[in-house]
């Protein structure tokens, strides 16, 4: 979502200076690539490049194709093959093996629910949704492009009627299972190649404590993009001029934080007050909750010592809590200054988030990423 919202930034940035703009898309990948469907890059008519659609790559020769659409004022799709070693015959190495294929949008800002306007709609509010972008691999026929939204039971689309209805039922679909998915649509005689992309919205990190040791954390989650909350007894820590990239700052008694809270699905706790009364008054509240990562700086013994105090209390937790539970948080990458200890933490809600072993990818037997599904039809 970071490189969305750059992207959309990017793109206002050329509006106001009156440069013209493409967006380019992979749509679809075949074997193996540095980036998955779903990766963007804003490409403007002086050559500035804002996010990525490969390691590196790729960009030089999509400038030129980007270049190539904007000045047509025509949506193309360009196909790089590397399955054969000899991918110096497109002017690149990508050394991947494997087939991407990348959608090259010309943005009318004219034209009602161009591709950057329904980005803006996707990052306006934190929500899932569903984004689907068509085209076809017969490079002759006609490419729409990024043609529709569903966020929040609202469409937002200029489809016709007949397609509409027919990706409509794997939008909702999307919806339900949470997954992308890829289809083929025929609408008369066309038939078009669909990319249905479920986005969830970036991770809310909230971190109980307003110590040094949080400084880093909250400089790499706002590098990534994350919404980033502060919560602490404290005023004079808990304060916008020592944390001037967090999204929000609470100073708040540990009963009252989930009151001030607006939590979802993708929202996720990290406890490190270094006040053990504290962490454990807000623990108390948080295991009430569905929330599927709580991280606790510090010792094994500490989290044990709480959980005595709760069964005192009459409060045992089921094996679903206890599996929230990261204690002691982070992954063991032998961290010892802030800085390491915010890469080990960060790390391991990545892995959680992601369902990932966060085991050494050289270890990984299967491709790093997933094979990209093939295409089913629904007519």
């Amino acid at each position: 979502m970071k490189e969305i919202s750059d992207i959309i930034q990017a793109f206002d940035r050329a509006q106001k200076e009156g440069k013209r703009s493409a967006l380019a898309t992979v749509v679809h990948v075949e074997g193996s690539s540095y980036r998955r469907p779903g990766a963007r890059m804003l490409v403007t008519e002086d050559g500035q490049l804002t996010g990525a659609i490969s390691g590196g790559c790729l960009e030089g020769d999509a400038l030129r194709k980007a270049l190539h659409a904007i000045n047509q004022q025509q949506n193309r799709l360009v196909t790089y093959d590397t399955t054969n070693e000899d991918d110096i015959q497109f002017g690149v190495q990508l050394g991947c093996n494997g087939i991407v294929h990348i959608l090259f949008e010309p943005i009318d800002a004219a034209r009602l629910y161009h591709p950057i306007q329904l980005l803006r709609e996707l990052t306006a509010e934190r929500t899932e949704a569903v984004l689907v972008t068509l085209f076809s691999r017969d490079h002759l026929q006609e490419q729409p492009g990024t043609s529709l939204l569903y966020a929040n039971d609202i469409l937002h689309t200029t489809m016709d009627d007949l397609l509409r209805d027919a990706v409509m039922t794997d939008v909702k679909k999307a919806c339900r299972d949470k997954i992308s998915c890829f289809r083929e649509y025929r609408s008369g005689l066309r038939t078009f190649n669909g990319f249905v992309e479920f986005i969830l919205p970036p991770p809310a990190l909230v971190i109980a404590g307003a110590g040094n040791d949080v400084l880093p954390l909250v400089e790499i989650t706002s590098l990534l993009g994350w919404h980033t909350t502060i919560v602490d007894g404290r005023p004079h820590y808990a304060t916008s001029r020592r944390f001037g990239k967090a999204d929000k700052i609470l100073t708040v008694k540990p009963e009252c934080v989930l009151e001030q809270l607006t939590t979802d699905a993708q929202t996720i706790f990290v406890l490190m007050t270094h006040n053990y009364n504290y962490d454990l008054a807000l623990l108390r509240e948080l295991v009430k909750k569905d929330f599927q990562y709580i991280g606790i700086l510090g010792p094994r013994k500490k989290l044990d010592r709480m959980l005595v105090e709760f069964r005192e209390e009459g409060l045992v937790l089921s094996g679903e809590q206890l599996a929230a539970l990261h204690s002691p948080v982070g992954l063991d990458i032998g961290a010892e200054t802030a800085q390491e200890i915010a890469i080990s933490i960060v790390a391991e809600i990545k892995a959680v988030l992601s369902r990932r072993s966060a085991r050494a990818l050289r270890e990984k037997p299967e491709p790093i990423h997933g094979r990209t599904a093939s295409f089913s039809t629904h007519e």
